[in-house]
Protein backbone atom coordinates (compact mmCIF):
# COMPACT_ATOMS: atom_id res chain seq x y z
CA UNK A 1 0.00 0.00 0.00
CA UNK A 2 1.18 4.01 -0.56
CA UNK A 3 0.91 6.49 1.81
CA UNK A 4 -2.77 7.27 0.03
CA UNK A 5 -4.24 3.81 0.71
CA UNK A 6 -3.66 2.89 -2.83
CA UNK A 7 -1.63 -0.39 -4.22
CA UNK A 8 1.61 0.42 -5.68
CA UNK A 9 0.91 -2.25 -8.71
CA UNK A 10 -2.21 -0.48 -9.34
CA UNK A 11 -0.57 3.04 -9.21
CA UNK A 12 1.80 2.08 -12.06
CA UNK A 13 4.81 2.91 -10.08
CA UNK A 14 8.21 1.03 -8.92
CA UNK A 15 7.96 0.24 -5.58
CA UNK A 16 11.67 1.03 -5.02
CA UNK A 17 11.01 4.33 -6.33
CA UNK A 18 9.35 5.39 -3.66
CA UNK A 19 10.59 6.72 -0.26
CA UNK A 20 10.82 4.68 2.56
CA UNK A 21 11.82 4.95 6.57
CA UNK A 22 15.08 4.10 7.64
CA UNK A 23 16.06 3.59 11.21
CA UNK A 24 19.93 4.11 11.56
CA UNK A 25 21.35 3.10 15.11
CA UNK A 26 25.03 4.47 16.29
CA UNK A 27 26.44 2.93 19.39
CA UNK A 28 29.86 0.74 20.43
CA UNK A 29 27.79 -1.40 22.48
CA UNK A 30 26.66 -5.09 21.33
CA UNK A 31 24.30 -5.16 23.84
CA UNK A 32 22.69 -1.78 23.40
CA UNK A 33 22.48 -2.74 19.53
CA UNK A 34 20.38 -6.30 20.25
CA UNK A 35 18.24 -4.38 22.51
CA UNK A 36 17.52 -1.53 19.95
CA UNK A 37 16.73 -3.67 17.64
CA UNK A 38 14.30 -5.85 19.83
CA UNK A 39 12.61 -2.59 20.64
CA UNK A 40 12.34 -1.39 16.97
CA UNK A 41 11.71 -5.01 15.43
CA UNK A 42 9.59 -4.66 12.38
CA UNK A 43 8.74 -0.45 12.65
CA UNK A 44 10.85 0.24 9.80
CA UNK A 45 14.21 -1.53 7.93
CA UNK A 46 17.04 -0.75 10.84
CA UNK A 47 20.68 -0.14 10.32
CA UNK A 48 22.78 -0.24 13.54
CA UNK A 49 26.54 0.40 13.04
CA UNK A 50 29.29 0.67 15.92
CA UNK A 51 30.17 4.33 15.48
CA UNK A 52 29.93 6.74 12.68
CA UNK A 53 32.95 6.01 10.91
CA UNK A 54 31.42 2.61 10.32
CA UNK A 55 28.35 4.57 8.73
CA UNK A 56 30.17 6.39 6.48
CA UNK A 57 31.59 3.44 5.20
CA UNK A 58 28.34 1.69 4.63
CA UNK A 59 26.93 4.85 3.01
CA UNK A 60 29.43 6.17 1.34
CA UNK A 61 29.90 4.58 -2.07
CA UNK A 62 33.37 5.26 -3.57
CA UNK A 63 31.69 5.17 -7.19
CA UNK A 64 28.91 7.26 -6.51
CA UNK A 65 25.37 8.08 -8.16
CA UNK A 66 25.88 8.50 -11.80
CA UNK A 67 27.12 12.18 -12.48
CA UNK A 68 28.21 12.85 -8.66
CA UNK A 69 30.83 14.34 -7.99
CA UNK A 70 33.30 11.85 -6.07
CA UNK A 71 35.19 13.52 -3.33
CA UNK A 72 39.12 13.88 -3.32
CA UNK A 73 41.13 11.58 -1.71
CA UNK A 74 44.36 13.24 -0.31
CA UNK A 75 47.35 12.32 -1.22
CA UNK A 76 49.43 9.61 0.32
CA UNK A 77 52.52 11.24 1.66
CA UNK A 78 55.04 8.87 1.49
CA UNK A 79 56.17 6.93 4.91
CA UNK A 80 59.69 7.64 6.10
CA UNK A 81 61.70 4.37 5.37
CA UNK A 82 61.33 1.63 8.11
CA UNK A 83 58.16 3.48 9.47
CA UNK A 84 54.59 2.22 9.61
CA UNK A 85 52.01 4.50 9.33
CA UNK A 86 48.50 4.49 10.56
CA UNK A 87 45.85 6.36 9.04
CA UNK A 88 43.09 6.62 11.43
CA UNK A 89 40.81 9.27 8.94
CA UNK A 90 41.07 6.99 6.23
CA UNK A 91 41.98 3.45 7.92
CA UNK A 92 44.44 2.46 6.39
CA UNK A 93 48.27 1.14 7.38
CA UNK A 94 51.69 2.55 5.10
CA UNK A 95 54.75 0.85 4.53
CA UNK A 96 57.04 2.67 2.04
CA UNK A 97 54.81 2.77 -0.45
CA UNK A 98 52.80 -0.12 0.09
CA UNK A 99 49.52 0.30 1.67
CA UNK A 100 46.48 -1.99 3.35
CA UNK A 101 43.11 -0.78 4.42
CA UNK A 102 41.83 -1.80 7.81
CA UNK A 103 38.67 -2.25 9.28
CA UNK A 104 37.52 0.26 12.13
CA UNK A 105 38.42 -2.87 14.82
CA UNK A 106 41.55 -3.21 13.44
CA UNK A 107 42.23 0.41 12.87
CA UNK A 108 41.47 1.13 16.48
CA UNK A 109 43.68 -1.79 17.69
CA UNK A 110 46.38 -1.04 15.88
CA UNK A 111 46.32 2.80 17.40
CA UNK A 112 45.90 0.99 20.53
CA UNK A 113 49.07 -0.60 20.29
CA UNK A 114 50.78 1.97 19.03
CA UNK A 115 50.07 4.51 21.22
CA UNK A 116 52.73 3.62 23.58
CA UNK A 117 54.65 0.70 21.41
CA UNK A 118 57.11 -0.92 24.08
CA UNK A 119 53.92 -1.24 26.77
CA UNK A 120 52.20 -5.24 27.29
CA UNK A 121 48.75 -4.46 26.84
CA UNK A 122 46.35 -6.86 28.97
CA UNK A 123 43.88 -7.91 26.72
CA UNK A 124 40.97 -6.73 28.84
CA UNK A 125 42.67 -3.15 27.99
CA UNK A 126 42.58 -3.75 24.37
CA UNK A 127 38.82 -5.12 24.28
CA UNK A 128 38.13 -1.93 26.17
CA UNK A 129 40.20 0.31 23.78
CA UNK A 130 38.61 -1.28 20.57
CA UNK A 131 35.09 -2.77 21.68
CA UNK A 132 34.42 -0.13 24.42
CA UNK A 133 32.07 -0.86 26.90
CA UNK A 134 31.25 -4.37 25.68
CA UNK A 135 31.08 -7.39 28.02
CA UNK A 136 34.65 -8.38 28.67
CA UNK A 137 34.56 -12.52 28.57
CA UNK A 138 37.01 -14.24 27.03
CA UNK A 139 40.03 -12.88 24.93
CA UNK A 140 38.83 -14.89 21.62
CA UNK A 141 37.73 -11.38 19.77
CA UNK A 142 40.91 -9.78 20.43
CA UNK A 143 42.81 -12.98 19.18
CA UNK A 144 40.73 -13.31 16.15
CA UNK A 145 41.51 -9.66 15.40
CA UNK A 146 45.32 -10.12 16.51
CA UNK A 147 45.83 -12.91 13.73
CA UNK A 148 43.83 -10.87 11.03
CA UNK A 149 46.46 -7.53 11.68
CA UNK A 150 49.23 -9.99 12.07
CA UNK A 151 48.43 -11.12 8.66
CA UNK A 152 47.99 -7.70 6.80
CA UNK A 153 50.91 -6.24 8.74
CA UNK A 154 53.12 -9.35 7.50
CA UNK A 155 51.56 -8.79 3.73
CA UNK A 156 52.94 -4.84 3.83
CA UNK A 157 56.53 -6.81 4.69
CA UNK A 158 56.86 -4.39 8.08
CA UNK A 159 58.61 -6.27 10.15
CA UNK A 160 56.38 -5.41 12.91
CA UNK A 161 54.04 -7.82 14.57
CA UNK A 162 51.79 -8.30 17.40
CA UNK A 163 53.74 -10.31 20.03
CA UNK A 164 51.84 -12.14 22.62
CA UNK A 165 53.58 -11.75 26.38
CA UNK A 166 52.29 -14.66 28.45
CA UNK A 167 50.69 -14.27 30.84
CA UNK A 168 50.58 -10.61 31.08
CA UNK A 169 48.95 -9.51 27.30
CA UNK A 170 50.31 -8.57 23.99
CA UNK A 171 52.58 -5.42 22.35
CA UNK A 172 54.63 -4.09 19.39
CA UNK A 173 57.50 -6.50 18.60
CA UNK A 174 59.27 -3.33 16.77
CA UNK A 175 59.97 -0.49 19.00
CA UNK A 176 60.44 2.51 16.43
CA UNK A 177 57.57 4.34 17.38
CA UNK A 178 54.96 3.93 14.36
CA UNK A 179 53.71 7.23 13.69
CA UNK A 180 49.11 7.70 13.58
CA UNK A 181 47.80 10.35 11.63
CA UNK A 182 44.34 11.66 11.40
CA UNK A 183 41.82 11.41 13.63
Amino acid sequence: MTTDGTNAADSGTDPSERPFSLVIGVTPSPAERLRLTELLDGVAPLLMVADLDELRELITDASGPAGAPVPPVPPAKPAPDGALVIDAARSTARWGSRETALTRLERDLLTCLTAEPVRVWSYAELHHAVWHDAPTHGRADVQSLVKRLRRKLDELGTGVTIAAVRGVGLRLTDHRHPRVRGG
